[in-house]
């Protein structure tokens, strides 16, 4: 008898363990003349790169995120990390998510490209010397070694989002034939791309955060684009999403903040940079109004062991036709190193895929929020049908994790031409769409979404496209149950996302007197103004629809 009350006690004191996060951060600026991605440092700025990320403990193995400022992380580079990390952390690689946020001015890895390089002799390509890069990866370990003994008790989660104004931009502008007629770089001269329409973007910065009895112990927002504002000056910079991390790190400064890049392949700052050296901290400032909005409006809910949750499926992505193993190696010691995506990396890409390498797409679980950690410079089609997929939960998307793959567009988006989907940027071919989009599904538990991302349209435009009139949008069913306002409000920027319309919806709510509301409709046949009027009475606000913007407040 006194075997098994200590048994049951024993049990009782393992499930009942807190949930903890310990924080970590290292200095991962390149010393002076050492390579970046494309310029050899010559001198250091005022703000250093960071390698940094928490540890999650209490629920299972311990869970890794971290995230790095540097242009990508990518093969047997990714594999070290992750390696490296997860044995510090007392956990295994499988439950370790590493990305980088892709500033240009900042160093890469790829160990792969390395061993390829001495291998067949070639010179020239010293940014694939690793031995920085190493260091920089035992910094992280001995950080998380110190951190875990130090790990503060999280008794809440929060989710919070908004949305970042004048920010992002589509990068891909098509034709009236359907093909990419002008490509809007991070900082566009051209005033008459900076005139188009913002096109497709996913304008919400979402924040997701750990909290104790003292306040936020981590915050880990994510929003998808590019970091660049202006670049290749010779001094490594983590750009404006760096100083906007530094700036909300300034108001809460107990607290470790963790930005990831979304799906921002295929998105820039173009349309509001036009590579003015002042335009940095205008941006920097407009992503850190965001991140503040978003953490003002956090809903905390308590956290449990059981709230914490981790799955990961490995993936074969396929390999782009234009790679061929003897053609690239003789590109490689013919031609000279040029651009970040080389011969080199792509030789590396090709050669771990054919010895049958896969890639781990995973998902993090904390409450109803859900994390998705992706590879690749991803384009933001894959974010917004993520989001689709589960419109009744919280997802944030980090991509730019295995940077192998280069840019993965979806499968039109190889029809259309453009860069970024090239011979010599992206690595996987059109058919990578379908493999990505179900491992989503079954990651994010969606089996009835769709297999496929949304086709355009009509020719020359993008899918979604903003919606002319909001209200005008028309849904055959429309039905929930006791849900929060906020989350049918989500349903319905998603169920139009779906058919091909585009719309925003902006929340005035700073004081979260609408939180708690919750309504239950049914309706069909209905258009998004007779849902938003019957809405509007049921929770008791007031509503406008300006074109494709919804904006809603308290009464």
């Amino acid at each position: 008898m006194r075997s098994l009350l200590l048994l049951l006690a024993s049990v009782s004191f393992v499930t009942a363990a807190p949930v903890k996060v310990a924080t970590f951060d290292v200095d991962a600026t390149p010393p002076l003349g050492s390579a970046m991605a494309y310029d050899t440092v010559k001198r250091l700025d005022d703000l250093t790169l960071r390698c940094r990320g928490v540890v999650i403990t209490g629920s299972g193995e311990p869970i890794v995120l971290c995230a790095v400022d540097w242009i990508g992380i990518a093969n047997e580079g990714h594999d070290a990390f992750r390696l490296a990390l997860a044995k510090a952390a007392g956990t295994t690689p499988a439950r370790v998510a590493v990305h980088a946020l892709h500033q240009h001015d900042a160093p890469g890895c790829d160990f792969t490209a390395e061993k390829l390089i001495k291998e067949l002799g070639v010179k020239g390509y010293s940014r694939f010397e690793g031995e920085f890069q190493r260091l920089v990866i035992v910094r992280a370990a001995e950080g998380i070694a110190h951190a875990l003994p130090t790990a503060r008790e999280a008794t809440h989660w929060g989710w919070g989002q908004a949305i970042v104004k004048d920010v992002a931009s589509q990068r891909r502008l098509l034709g009236p034939d359907g093909k990419v007629k002008f490509t809007r770089t991070s900082s566009t001269k051209n005033a008459e791309m900076r005139a188009e329409p913002e096109g497709v973007i996913d304008p919400m910065v979402t924040s997701l955060s750990f909290w104790d009895k003292a306040g936020p112990i981590a915050v880990l927002t994510s929003y998808a684009c590019h970091p660049q504002s202006y670049y290749r000056l010779g001094y490594p910079t983590p750009d404006f999403p760096g100083i906007a991390r530094f700036i909300r790190s300034q108001s809460w400064p107990h607290t470790l903040h963790v930005h990831f890049n979304g799906a921002g392949g295929n998105v820039t700052a173009g349309k509001y940079n036009d590579g003015a050296w002042e335009n940095r901290m205008v941006l920097a400032n407009r992503l850190a109004d965001g991140m503040k909005e978003a953490l003002d409006s956090t809903i905390k809910s308590p956290l449990k062991a059981e709230d914490i949750g981790w799955s990961s499926i490995a993936v074969k992505l396929p390999v782009s036709n234009f790679l061929k193993s003897e053609e690239l190696i003789a590109k490689l010691k013919a031609t000279p190193p040029k651009g970040y995506i080389s011969f080199a990396d792509q030789l590396a890409w090709l050669k771990r895929t054919e010895e049958g390498h896969a890639i781990d797409i995973t998902c993090l679980r904390v409450g109803s929020s859900r994390m998705l950690h992706l590879p690749g410079e991803l384009f933001v089609e894959y974010q917004l049908a993520a989001k689709a997929m589960r419109p009744d939960l919280h997802v944030a998307v980090a991509a730019y994790g295995d940077y192998g793959p280069g840019y993965i567009g979806s499968t039109c988006a190889y029809e259309q031409g453009g860069y970024e989907v090239g011979p010599t940027s992206s690595n996987v071919a059109p058919q990578v769409e379908p493999i990505l989009m179900g491992a989503m599904k079954q990651l994010l538990e969606a089996k009835d979404a769709p297999d496929t991302l949304p086709a355009p349209v009509m020719p020359g435009l993008p899918h979604p496209w903003p919606a002319a009139d909001a209200s005008l949008v028309k849904f055959s069913k429309f039905e929930l149950k006791d849900v929060k306002l906020i989350n049918a409000l989500s349903v319905i920027r998603a169920k139009a996302y779906n058919q091909g319309n585009l719309i925003d919806i902006v929340i005035n709510d700073k004081k979260g007197d609408l939180d708690g509301r919750t309504v239950s409709v049914s309706l069909k046949d209905t258009t998004v103004g007779q849902l938003m009027e019957q809405l509007s009475r049921l929770a008791d606000f007031n509503y406008t629809i300006k074109g494709n913007t919804i904006t809603v407040e308290p009464k």
